[in-house]
């Protein structure tokens, strides 16, 4: 193994990696044979994709393959075949130890010598951030060749119209508080443990896995009920006037009968829950039965104060409160008004997904339809608003 002191990527590091995404190697493996992290190799391979067509492609619809990792064509079997018509992308050592040169040349030198082109980019991204945007939104919606951290260095440079503070996320994290206790009794949480959830993923590695928890409103108020599709950070919001296991059965039961008029089955998306120890959580039967009472998907419970057992919903709820800042009441809120709010939180480009939305993802997976049966409609990425200023469109 190599010395992990070397933090910077070498050219015969990124020949390395090519050459065993060639064979088919995982990133834990690349990682371990040139002494980087897994996550420096997927942000490596990911930064660096490169189009790669010939006359088979007949498609401009991507390969399904490479939405997961290792997201490029390297080392697949089809790749130089007729038989795959997908458009393609793979990863080119020299190409992106060029690119990366020309980074480190563009991050040394300052403001680039095109004034005109620099210009422009700062009028899209600051507009774009003040009405509500993330940063990378604002590159992957309109197409901007200027990556996050060159942004970044410059706006806290003083070089664009906004600063710091006007980011999203610039004030918003504090100190993590200690989880709530326990509520979900025992003999409930028999056979759907967190060690009983990583048995049951590990015997059945094909079922995607569907993420519960609920997000506060203002204390004895409405809260909202989140449901996260791991498998595209897809997520939607359900209503409830309280925080109980009544209102929460209810709820959900009212989804499976709403799915069920339009042929579609809680069991056949949802197959796997995972969830906290909230007592809206403890009536398990009318989360896992369908209307007949029989059994269409497993709920299984992460350990009590262990949040990071579910980091995805986790992760996915900044985004939420980007919109909807923690201490905001939903007494006011409506159904209608918290889909178009989980509209934009979908609609949002991700960097995992390579610029797409989780909205493009989901659909492409499952259907428009079935999005719009859960609530979440198409926003064009120039509509997005990632800020409050979304609350006061809303009548």
């Amino acid at each position: 193994m190599k010395n992990k002191k070397n933090k910077h990527m070498t050219l015969q590091d990124r020949i390395e990696i090519q050459e065993c995404l060639s064979k088919g190697m995982t990133f834990k493996s690349i990682a371990k044979r040139i002494g980087k992290s897994a996550t420096t190799v997927s942000r490596e391979v990911k930064g660096h994709l490169q189009a790669h067509t010939n006359s088979f492609v007949k498609t401009d619809e991507t390969c399904p393959k490479l939405l997961k990792a290792p997201f490029v064509c390297n080392g697949c079997e089809k790749r130089s075949r007729s038989s795959c018509q997908f458009k393609r992308q793979v990863y080119i050592a020299k190409k992106a130890h060029s690119d990366y040169e020309e980074l480190l040349s563009e991050a040394r030198s300052g403001i680039p010598l095109n004034k005109e082109s620099f210009y422009e980019t700062e009028k899209i991204i600051s507009t774009a951030v003040k009405n509500g945007q993330h940063v990378y939104h604002a590159i992957k919606a309109n197409n901007l060749s200027v990556s996050m951290p060159t942004v970044y260095r410059h706006i806290k440079m003083g070089y664009y119209s906004i600063s710091s503070i006007d980011l999203p996320r610039a004030v918003k994290f504090k100190p993590r508080r200690s989880k709530k206790s326990e509520y979900v009794p025992k003999c409930v949480k028999q056979g759907r443990t967190y060690n009983d959830y990583l048995n049951y993923v590990e015997e059945n590695p094909s079922l995607p896995v569907v993420q519960l928890d609920t997000v506060i409103g203002k204390i004895g108020g409405k809260v909202i009920m989140t449901i996260h599709f791991t498998d595209s950070d897809f997520m939607i919001g359900i209503l409830l006037e309280n925080k109980t296991a009544a209102e929460a059965a209810e709820k959900i039961m009212l989804l499976k009968t709403r799915l069920k008029s339009f042929n579609f089955n809680f069991g056949d998306i949802a197959p796997i829950l995972l969830t906290d120890n909230g007592g809206e959580f403890s009536n398990a039967t009318a989360f896992e039965n369908d209307e007949s009472g029989n059994l269409e998907t497993h709920l299984f419970y992460c350990e009590p104060n262990s949040p990071y057992e579910k980091p995805d919903i986790e992760k996915n709820h900044t985004l939420f409160r980007d919109i909807v800042p923690k201490g905001s009441s939903f007494d006011d809120f409506s159904q209608e008004k918290v889909d178009l709010i989980f509209s934009h939180v979908n609609a949002v480009k991700r960097k995992q997904f390579n610029g797409k939305s989780a909205y493009d993802v989901f659909t492409f997976y499952y259907s428009e339809i079935l999005a719009n049966v859960l609530g979440i409609s198409f926003i064009p990425p120039e509509n997005v608003i990632q800020s409050p200023r979304l609350l006061k469109t809303i009548k």
